[in-house]
């Protein structure tokens, strides 16, 4: 916001940055964030936000076809939930003790990070399997298209954002997208009353998990802050899956095996970690707008992979979801203006200051 502004500001007149605080949580949080904000425009300019959550979007539309995929091939939902999370808590788990030396968190901070862990992964991953079993990859993508429209509604109703005119249109428009491009894939939303409200699940799950996370993200780094939740989400998987993990049967193909170790690195480590930076940068509602994208994408992979065809309705229905992510990017931009012109007055202000003095 304001703060950042004004540190580039200072930045750019060849100024030095010095932190000071009293707690250790926020200043360790600073340090690891403080080297991009200081980075020249040019640096910051090579990887724009829209493009990671572009690539974010693109990893996890794959994931759809892979869950698919798995869970046809011998893997049963929860056993399917429980291998991923907990090959990737060790993996991110690892390399966090190894950048940070600390998965330490204020204890104030430790009920929204439980809350969040447990909207973000038991249930948000639980419910996904089983709305794809249930009720298919097209029924499910419908249902994860009201993300946005959720994510505001909840950002708002818990005070972390404003509800503003332009974002409840796009999220108005960019759901008539989204069931544009299902209805012409030919899903249908009777296959299971079970399977649909896994699919609303989902996105009230992932919007609360997308909420929570953006005060966290101020203070800590997303790799701690991921890790933790990634753990705390092997561990109550493994306790909810006791049953089918008991009773799963191992003779599984090497393709399976293979696709599972890709879906767990791309789409559940990467994406996510990319995920938690995008929504301390640019705010929870504007980085969901842009998942009403995954069923574009995962239609576009099914004719690839396929052979699946596309009609207008689907064509349509994508024009939709792109007019819908320009009118997020503008209310975006505007607010972007407002937190510059802060940190503008705030520049004046010191500058009169010293000139008193």
């Amino acid at each position: 916001g304001s703060g950042e502004a004004v540190v580039r500001r200072f930045r750019a007149e060849g100024a030095s940055i010095v932190a000071l605080g009293r707690r250790a949580g926020p200043l360790e949080a600073l340090a690891a964030e403080l080297p991009s904000v200081v980075a020249s425009p040019a640096a910051r300019r090579r990887v724009p936000g829209d493009a990671v959550l572009l690539g974010i979007v693109l990893l996890w539309s794959l994931n759809f076809s892979a869950a698919k995929y798995l869970l046809g091939h011998g893997f049963q939902p929860l056993v399917y939930g429980v291998v991923r999370y907990v090959a990737a808590a060790l993996l991110l788990t690892s390399f966090v003790l190894w950048r940070e030396r600390s998965l330490r968190f204020e204890r104030r901070d430790l009920l929204t990070l439980l809350a969040a862990g447990a909207a973000g992964t038991i249930v948000n991953q639980f419910a996904f399997a089983y709305a794809i079993k249930l009720s298919g990859v097209t029924t499910t993508a419908l249902l994860i298209g009201t993300i946005p429209a959720v994510t505001a509604l909840v950002a708002a109703a818990l005070g972390v954002e404003r509800l503003r005119r332009r974002a409840v249109v796009a999220g108005a428009v960019s759901f008539a997208g989204v069931g544009l491009v299902v209805a012409g894939s030919g899903g249908s939303l009777t296959a299971s009353v079970l399977g649909e409200l896994c699919g609303l699940a989902v996105a009230l799950s992932w919007a609360l998990y997308t909420v929570l996370l953006k005060p966290l993200s101020e203070r800590y780094s997303p790799f701690r802050i991921y890790a933790v939740v990634l753990c705390e989400g092997a561990l109550l998987m493994a306790i909810g899956g006791a049953g089918q993990l008991h009773a799963q049967r191992w003779e599984i193909s090497g393709v399976a095996w293979l696709i599972m170790a890709a879906g767990t690195i791309g789409p559940l480590v990467l994406a996510n970690v990319l995920w938690v930076i995008c929504v301390g940068k640019v705010g929870p509602s504007r980085a969901t707008l842009f998942s009403n994208l995954q069923p574009v994408f995962a239609t576009v992979f099914a004719v690839l992979l396929v052979a699946e065809s596309v009609g207008w309705i689907q064509v349509a229905g994508g024009a939709l979801i792109g007019v819908a992510i320009a009118i997020g990017r503008r209310t975006a931009r505007g607010m972007d203006s407002t937190r510059k012109g802060v940190a503008k007055r705030a520049l004046r202000g010191m500058a009169r200051g010293r000139a008193s003095r």
